[in-house]
């Protein structure tokens, strides 16, 4: 029987036979599109490609993609487990053409792969194509000699694919599995009529072939190119001969170990879907979390952290009261470490992140309990027997407690839940989200630009090697469209060469000016943009297209810039060096005044372990390690040991950057050629930005400098307030500590012989109520301590009898009772005494029977508050 590890295998060497470049899967985290949330497709790494945005050397390829469909647009969440076929995580086979072959050979590959190299029979295929394509249908005949009647035409909604709304967009040819009649639903039952489980789709073919306008006309491409997908896990499911994708080598030992971790049996029906959704998502964490994603309150992290806790909330359903789910990450790794070593590697790293989460939501849950006691409490008050959609909204968003939780303690105490309130709430969330998420419209400027500039010559960069350049002047844009020439207005400007650096990387755009004859662009921000480096900016004057015109980068940004770019690459190593492997980039800013790193640890940065860092970056500095920049292939740059960062999109071709032997990066910033030229390197600031995120902010060269002398100001006007000398401050600090705290006792002092004075005053105020010494008696006081000191020195003067003091602190009513030992005998209790007299006061607390405080926000009704309980004791007494 053929194993997972086995058909990926075969189908990558299939199509490297054919002469496809086999390429890597790409991150999860979708490199330089915003508009993604994960990468949920094959075709993903190669949508610039597509769009004519960016070129590869290679006009084939086939790749092995791991695909996350659990937020944004594709979301297969709340399905997962109850299907057979539905995952968060799933891996897609694909084979691509860019402008190369087209239908032929793409129909010809996924016949002879499917039936001669994996021996599918040819009778329990099934085609689906666009019903307009003609092509398809006399092709699928031609080369597989398919009967025509089980090709089956279908609308635009199955068999039609658009990249969005305008771009490129064609048919798509599915090639679907017969299961067999005993998996049919009716009778009736047929590709195209019913979506039931006999008919599996098993491969789609999408033949892109035209570019949809703004009007939905289609015009043919002029280089047509094929994108096709096919799902590892179905095919796996096919060829172990198994009902369910949860059957397969893929998820079966998952599937066993929570077996073992339950003590309970999996069941393939609906009680196993509990298990189904805990190995689903399991291999989901350790992916995200392998590709950068930490647990948080937005974005992807949000959506991590809804994966991990759905499996924890399954997990408790089976009876795992404890983190369970981190323990599943080794099994994951074993079963996909041959495709994915990396997993291996990061293993410890993602144990230690899903263990953390785990615990963090076993609180969660604690304290949304809570919250839930409450809001019914309430609700019973006020005679209803519902918790409204915003407060099962509130108790979802807020506390992060599950809506199916709310139902089921709604339904223990005879409560219902307003699930369309709470849906309405949801969906008003989602239309926010919405709105504020405008990086669509930056891709539509991108792709406007790129249109516009179709048959000029990409720009060429030549900011490595010079900061002036001469260079003539191709385009201006102009809301939108070309123009001739701009007069003093804002516009958008595009030369054949240019040593303006593009912000990327993290690494910020270059400013400076381009001067033609007669005005001049005040540049302040560069962006690259398919293949073409565009400078935004003011002119001053007049520039006109196809001119002349001079460059000039501003010499000291740049080099403030790349003093703070290679001190990135330095701090990246001295944290790995100081903290571990798993302290990656996770991203950066690097502008001229300062530099800020984001890196992966799940803890703060101790005092030493920061000195520890910065000394190494300095040691690196002072060393004056040549820096060094080698152009070459990915494959090789990973071979040499050069380290690629989070969220960068490489080409074939990349920059190793290495300083001396003590890194090696790949990055296409802009760099000092020595490291001494660094100068010196100083650390502001360490911080959390998230659940096992942190960030350091750092300045080097002439800003360490600034900063320095910042500081010596600051100390000298410090010494100059404290009547001393920059080198006395912190023994003159000590030497005011020591005389504050002595003051601070002789004034505590001082406060409890006057309080003391007070409670001789107050015992005039006791009384005898049947034998039993009583003090009910308001006072002052500056502090609740001070105030249980009295009420206890009383009750110790009247040796047997009750003492209530109440007193305004602030803007609050505080209250103390003590009773004496011999009355608590007897029954008094001082908690339900306390408590009766700051119901009235607007609050309420209590304690023990000998002694209790509570308080309230009404200091108006204290004298009220302390009426009641004068009354509630002498009841006591009497009775």
């Amino acid at each position: 029987m053929l194993t997972s590890n086995d058909i990926r295998k075969m189908f990558l060497d299939y199509f490297k036979e054919k002469g496809h470049t086999v390429v890597a899967s790409s991150s999860l985290v979708p490199a330089d599109d915003p508009t993604l949330l994960f990468s949920n497709a094959g075709m993903n790494q190669f949508k610039d490609v597509f769009l004519g945005l960016d070129k590869r050397p290679y006009t084939k390829a086939t790749t092995a993609q791991k695909c996350v469909r659990a937020g944004g647009k594709h979301n297969d969440l709340d399905t997962v487990g109850r299907t057979p076929r539905h995952h968060t995580f799933f891996e897609m086979l694909g084979n691509f053409s860019f402008g190369d072959y087209f239908k032929r050979e793409a129909i010809s590959y996924a016949w002879e792969f499917l039936t001669s190299r994996l021996g599918l029979h040819k009778e329990k295929l099934w085609i689906t194509i666009y019903e307009n394509d003609d092509e398809s249908f006399r092709l699928w005949q031609e080369i597989a000699g398919i009967d025509p009647d089980r090709i089956v035409r279908m609308g635009e909604k199955d068999n039609f694919w658009s990249m969005g709304e305008t771009g490129p967009c064609g048919p798509c040819s599915e090639i679907m599995y017969d299961r067999g009649k005993e998996y049919a639903c009716s009778e009736n039952c047929g590709v195209g009529i019913c979506d039931c489980d006999r008919w599996l789709e098993i491969w789609n073919l999408v033949f892109m072939q035209y570019n949809r306008d703004e009007e939905g006309n289609l015009t043919p491409l002029p280089r047509p190119s094929i994108d096709t997908g096919m799902g590892l896990e179905r095919i796996t499911a096919v060829m172990q001969g198994v009902e369910s994708n949860y059957d397969t080598d893929l998820f079966i030992p998952l599937i066993k170990q929570v077996e073992e971790m339950t003590g309970r049996p999996y069941d393939r029906g609906e009680a196993g879907f509990p298990f189904r959704v805990i190995a689903d998502h399991s291999r989901a964490c350790t992916f995200l979390i392998a590709d950068g994603v930490l647990p948080s309150n937005d974005g992807r992290g949000y959506v991590l952290r809804r994966i991990l806790r759905r499996a924890v909330r399954f997990g408790r359903f089976l009876g795992i009261e404890e983190p369970f789910l981190y323990k599943m990450v080794a099994t994951v790794a074993d079963i996909m470490k041959d495709a994915y070593p990396e997993l291996l590697e990061k293993k410890d790293f993602i144990e230690q992140v899903i263990k953390m989460e785990e615990e963090r939501f076993f609180v969660t849950l604690n304290e949304g309990i809570k919250k839930v006691e409450e809001i019914i409490d309430k609700a019973r008050g006020e005679g209803r027997r519902i918790i409204t959609g915003e407060e099962a909204f509130m108790l979802y968003d807020t506390y992060g407690f599950p809506m199916d939780l709310t139902e089921d303690m709604a339904e223990e105490n005879g409560f219902t839940v307003d699930r369309e309130g709470f849906t309405r709430m949801m969906e008003e969330q989602k239309e926010r989200a919405r709105r504020a998420n405008k990086v669509e419209g930056a891709f539509a400027q991108e792709v406007l630009i790129t249109e516009l500039l179709s048959g000029f010559e990409k720009t060429i960069f030549t900011g490595y090697e010079k900061l002036e350049d001469e260079s003539e002047l191709i385009a201006l844009i102009k809301d939108g469209s070309l123009r001739e020439r701009v007069e003093d207005d804002e516009v958008l400007v595009v030369v054949r060469n240019t040593p303006f650096y593009a912000e990327s990387g993290g690494q910020v755009a270059d400013k400076g000016i381009i001067e033609g004859d007669k005005g001049y662009l005040i540049v302040h921000d560069v962006r690259k943009m398919g293949g073409f480096i565009v400078h935004f900016g003011q002119v001053k004057g007049l520039l006109c297209r196809s001119e002349k015109v001079a460059l000039k980068v501003d010499k000291d940004k740049r080099i403030d810039t790349a003093r703070n770019h290679t001190a990135t690459h330095l701090l990246h190593k001295a944290l790995r060096m100081v903290l571990g492997e798993h302290a990656q980039q996770k991203g950066s800013l690097v502008e001229p005044e300062r530099l800020r790193f984001d890196f992966s640890h799940l803890s703060s940065l101790t005092e030493e372990e920061l000195r520890d860092i910065e000394y190494i970056v300095n040691e690196a500095i002072w060393q004056m390690f040549p820096v060094v920049v080698e152009e070459t292939s990915l494959e090789e740059a990973k071979k040499m040991g050069a380290i690629a960062l989070f969220g960068e999109k490489y080409g074939e071709e990349v920059r190793v950057v290495k300083a001396g032997d003590f890194s090696m990066e790949l990055c296409g910033g802009t760099h000092v050629d020595n490291t001494g030229r660094i100068g010196m390197f100083k650390i502001l600031s360490e911080g959390s930005i998230g659940s096992g995120l942190r960030r350091i902010e750092a300045v080097t060269g002439r800003y360490v400098l600034n900063h320095l002398n910042q500081l010596e100001k600051e100390m000298s006007y410090a010494a100059t307030l404290l009547r001393t000398t920059p080198h006395n401050i912190t023994e003159k600090i000590e030497s005011l500590s020591r005389s504050l705290k002595e003051k601070e006792k002789e004034l505590e002092q001082l406060k409890v012989k006057l309080s003391k004075a007070s409670s001789e005053d107050l015992l005039s105020q006791a009384y005898e109520f049947n034998g039993v010494n009583v003090l009910v008696a308001r006072t002052e006081s500056e502090d609740v301590n001070l105030l249980r000191q009295n009420a206890e020195m009383l009750r110790d003067k009247l040796k047997s009898g009750i003492v209530l003091l109440g007193s305004v602190i602030g803007d609050k009513v505080s209250l103390v009772c003590f009773v004496s030992k011999d009355l608590v005998d007897k029954g008094v209790h001082a908690g339900k005494i306390v408590g009766a007299a700051a119901k009235v006061a607007g609050g309420g607390g209590g304690g023990r029977p000998d002694m209790a405080q509570a308080g309230g926000k009404e200091p108006a009704k204290l004298d009220e508050a302390l009426k009641t309980a004068r009354d509630l004791i002498e009841n006591t007494l009497a009775s």
